[in-house]
């Protein structure tokens, strides 16, 4: 993300209405990203990370790992920084070609169409949550086996039981947990692990990179 002072100031008072708080300091910079795109303070206690979601999600973004999306907004909402970094590919589900379903939406069958294309992509749903219902019955199938799920749908009913299937799957992901969620904040939390993955990568190159360099010196 470019920075102004502007930006600048506004996540310094974000900083000075949150005060103390339980999280890591590269779990809070994606919480702090979200609460900057929405103002809404909730957001604190309401996004879950699983224990190896920022080090899975940001060694997959520097290996250039696909990103498969549900909606155009959230691909809109990344596709500068992704640019602006490791220009991986990134897909969105109401641009795959499907035939008509009556038992789907076309985003959610639109994504599964996608995930079986790419199996081992970065998932980020902002938008459906039959999406992501339909993406966890993939992996629970072990059709898919994603490097990360990004899931911050809004939604009315149980929000716990697609991220506890992921937990006891082992899946790395980042979760909203009490229904708030949207495009928006979906876009957000990519966008804050895009930042922090590329000042871990950037100066030591990404993995493939490193291991060119260590074949060079075999």
């Amino acid at each position: 993300m470019e920075w102004h002072t502007s930006d600048a100031e506004n996540l310094a008072e974000i900083d000075r209405q949150v005060g103390q708080h339980d999280l890591a300091p590269a779990e809070y910079e994606v919480v702090r990203r979200a609460i900057y795109a929405t103002a809404d303070f909730d957001y604190l206690h309401s996004i879950h990370f699983s224990d190896n979601a920022l080090a899975s999600g940001a060694a997959a973004l520097a290996a250039r790992t696909t990103l498969v999306v549900d909606c155009p907004m959230v691909q809109v909402g990344i596709i500068r920084t992704i640019q602006n970094t490791f220009a991986n590919p990134v897909y969105c589900g109401t641009d795959a070609i499907t035939r008509p379903q009556r038992s789907k939406s076309d985003t959610a069958w639109g994504l599964e169409t996608l995930a079986r294309r790419y199996p081992e992509a970065i998932y980020v749903i902002g938008q459906s949550a039959s999406a992501q219902v339909g993406l966890v019955e993939l992996i629970v199938e072990k059709e898919v086996d994603p490097a990360l799920v990004v899931a911050a749908p809004p939604c009315f009913g149980d929000t716990n039981a697609s991220r506890q299937t992921l937990a006891e799957l082992g899946v790395p992901h980042i979760c909203t947990t009490d229904g708030k969620g949207g495009s928006m904040v979906a876009a957000a939390i990519l966008d804050g692990l895009l930042d922090l993955s590329w000042q871990a990568y950037a100066r030591k190159g990404t993995p493939q990179q490193q291991r060119t360099v260590a074949a060079s010196r075999s």
